[in-house]
């Protein structure tokens, strides 16, 4: 057996240097670790590296680093006929994603305690396809349970501002923000994540609007309640400077003054935006399809364009799925009843294509897209000593991507559990054609007949 396998490609994606190089990246497959990345052309079997290693040529694919996707909900156990953690890292790992960042909800129970936690863990013991790490939870007076929580492995927490529209998990109070925050801060390597909407006064439809159009439901969700709740937080930062704070799926562009101030003084503060803002416009979604809804929800071309420039100016630090799915029954498909259905997009294994897709048309660069979907989600989950790049002593996270390839999304090459999604019938372009984690091969696109082996760790 090989105690090595060794990469090679004419088009590598390595750090710190502009544009794709040939090059060599070794990984022993005993720790999963990349010993060694050597810039050059070289055949097979190059004497100059260990003996017993297994050669994988790239051939004319491109190879990038694994992605890490900071914002999925898995959702199992508890409401698993939602997601899974076998469907949920399936799908992950078919559009190169090799860590995963679950959401503290919409399992049940929610991650608010340890034994929580553990829970959670239990429930995706061996069934997971990639790497997998775990937000906590902030609700009111689970604030006992915050350091124990850390100390248990949780990356960060994530509150909401406003329901979340599951009732184990409640929103929490400026008050409850308080005394989070306070014992917060004296955890350096913790961060404070918030789903920034706060409803300051109702904004109810009008009398008789129609519940099928989509700008009934937008005009529930104005961008003033991204920035009541921006505003908030980086007041608060304000008497909690050590703490970091982000915010999840920035959707709407008028509250980036605020943050543009915020990060202008100091504060540490990060943001994020999800493939539906960028890929997608209100202005195009025609009545009766709920596939499009969640919260925030998708704004107008204008404001997507606003997005775009605040993410190539790096005033927002990456992209995340935010997958959000439900049974398909929740969607209310069958009625077109965009008000009465749940709130998600889901996008798990896409969105690679996705933004090299919509990129390209806006001049950014494959490096870019894997700063937003990797390197810096890595930051942001404290997996940067690790996960993010191909260098010496990281985790050899190895897509093989195929930018020029063309393909339809249709239920069919969708691998999450339920097959609803926005994308189905969009055309894209690229498609992840291998994914390996720590070396190992756990995709393969094999011309339309996947294969999915291997398994991932719980970080």
């Amino acid at each position: 057996m090989p105690t090595h396998n060794i990469f090679i490609g004419s088009r590598v994606l390595l750090p710190g240097i502009e544009g794709l190089h040939p090059a060599a990246i070794v990984v022993d497959l005993a720790s999963g670790k990349i010993t060694e990345v050597r810039p050059g052309v070289f055949s097979i079997n190059d004497q100059s590296f260990p003996s017993d290693a297994h050669w994988i040529d790239a051939e004319s694919k491109v190879i990038l680093p694994g992605l890490v996707d900071a914002h999925v909900h898995l959702n199992e156990p508890g409401r698993t006929e939602w997601e899974g953690f076998w469907t949920g890292t399936r799908a992950a790992v078919s559009g190169g994603i090799t860590t995963v960042v679950d959401m503290p909800l919409n399992s049940i129970p929610p991650t608010v305690t340890v034994s929580d936690f553990e829970t959670k863990r239990a429930a995706a013991k061996g069934k997971c396809f990639c790497d997998v790490a775990f937000w906590g939870g902030v609700i009111p007076g689970n604030q006992g349970h915050l350091k124990p929580l850390v100390e248990a492995g949780v990356k960060g927490f994530k509150c909401f501002l406003i329901e979340s529209g599951v009732e184990e998990f409640p929103c929490v109070s400026e008050d409850d923000l308080h005394s989070s925050m306070e014992l917060l801060q004296d955890l350096p390597s913790t961060t404070l994540l918030f789903h920034a909407e706060l409803e300051t006064s109702p904004n109810p439809p009008e009398a008789g609007s129609d519940c099928t159009s989509y700008n009934t439901f937008l005009q529930t969700r104005p961008q003033d309640l991204e920035i009541n709740a921006i505003a908030l937080i980086t007041r608060l930062q304000k008497a909690y400077p050590s703490l970091r704070c982000h915010i999840v799926h920035l959707s709407a562009a008028s509250a980036l003054p605020i943050i543009r101030a915020a990060r202008a003084s100091g504060a540490k503060l990060t943001v994020e935006t999800c493939f539906h803002y960028l890929c997608l416009s209100s202005d195009d979604i025609p009545s009766g399809r709920p596939e499009f809804k969640c919260c925030p929800p998708i704004r107008e071309e204008n404001n997507r364009d606003l997005l775009w420039d605040a993410l190539k100016e790096g005033v927002i630090d990456c992209v995340v799925s935010d997958h959000s799915p439900c049974v398909a029954e929740l969607k209310l498909l069958d009625k077109g009843d965009i008000m009465g259905a749940w709130g998600g997009i889901s996008s798990l294994g896409i969105g690679l294509s996705l933004l090299w897709t919509e990129g390209q048309r806006r001049g950014v660069s494959l490096g870019d897209i894997v700063k937003w979907t990797s390197l810096n989600t890595a930051k942001h989950a404290g997996l940067e000593a690790v996960k993010g790049v191909l260098a010496q002593g990281y985790d050899g996270d190895i897509i093989f991507w195929d930018p020029d390839a063309q393909m339809e999304i249709t239920a069919k090459t969708l691998n999450f559990r339920n097959k609803v999604s926005p994308y189905v019938g969009m055309k894209l372009q690229g498609r992840v054609e291998k994914t390996y984690l720590r070396g190992s091969l756990v995709y393969d696109w094999r011309n339309g007949d996947p294969e999915f082996v291997g398994s991932g760790n719980l970080l």
